[in-house]
């Protein structure tokens, strides 16, 4: 059986919600976003960390403990069929075996809490962070798995497996994934996008858009496995799924604008 190590970020890949957007409203602080924005706009921590970098630094998130991040996981909303797409992957298609990891900036806590009972713990690897033992306060953060890091992990788990640089496959939704991927491309794997990340989509082989988790399973049994589409139709039917609509859509996002050298309209007519 061919082994293979898929890996996901959590946050609108496996989700709908921002964890931090959640946890700023379970303790009813304003302006995460605004924050993070201004955060990522100065390139003062990696993108996807600035949540992490908030919950040490800010005020505000100061206050946050374990168990608030554990709630903020059980709060967040999943995409539908996360269980049938890891059991899939375990069990394995048609000779094709995948190792499941989630690898994401978001909190350890969020993402365990949120997948319990449908990712093993150990397969988990979100940012971690040192608690004071008396207050439980945050005191420092031992691992950001963002930018760089996130290549830094993936790389650790395809030795431990271990498999080949061509059997890993990645998929992520914005621009925090775009060292991953392009590291991933690099190295003859595959990538797949679930947003229309602009720049994202540039780089992933293939995107997938749906409110349906095993949905990136299409171009997995396409390019991987082999499977035609009657084929990924009957393997959906079977588990009680049914492809409703599948399009495949190519888009050129052009902008043109005319520069100061352009020659008049009329000129350009010949005069007409």
């Amino acid at each position: 059986m061919k082994r293979y190590l898929l890996a996901s970020d959590f946050d609108q890949t496996l989700s709908f919600n921002d964890s931090g957007i959640v946890l700023s409203e379970l303790l009813d602080i304003s302006g995460f976003r605004e924050k993070s924005a201004g955060l990522s706009r100065i390139h003062l921590v990696q993108q996807g960390a600035e949540l992490a970098y908030l919950l040490l630094h800010d005020p505000e998130y100061r206050r946050v403990r374990r168990q608030d991040l554990a709630e903020v996981g059980r709060r967040v909303r999943l995409k539908r069929n996360i269980p049938l797409l890891t059991r899939l992957l375990r069990n394995g298609i048609e000779g094709h075996h995948f190792e499941f990891y989630v690898i994401s900036a978001a909190p350890q806590e969020v993402i365990q809490s949120a997948l319990d009972g449908i990712v093993p713990p150990d397969h988990i690897y979100g940012t971690r962070f040192r608690y004071a033992p008396g207050s439980g306060e945050i005191q420092a953060i031992e691992r950001v798995t963002a930018g760089y890091g996130k290549v830094a992990l993936l790389e650790e788990l395809r030795a431990q497996l271990p498999v080949s640089h061509d059997r890993v496959i990645y998929m992520g939704d914005g621009s925090s994934d775009i060292h991953v991927m392009l590291h991933v491309n690099r190295l003859n794997g595959m990538t797949i996008a679930v947003s229309e990340n602009k720049y994202l989509a540039q780089i992933a082989k293939r995107t997938v858009l749906s409110d349906d988790a095993v949905s990136v399973l299409v171009p997995i049994l396409e390019d991987i496995v082999g499977m035609d589409a009657n084929r990924i139709h009957a393997l959906f039917e079977s588990h009680g799924l049914v492809l409703q609509e599948w399009d495949k859509v190519q888009t050129d996002l052009l902008t043109i604008r005319e520069t100061d050298a352009a020659p008049p309209l009329v000129a350009e007519l010949g005069g007409r």
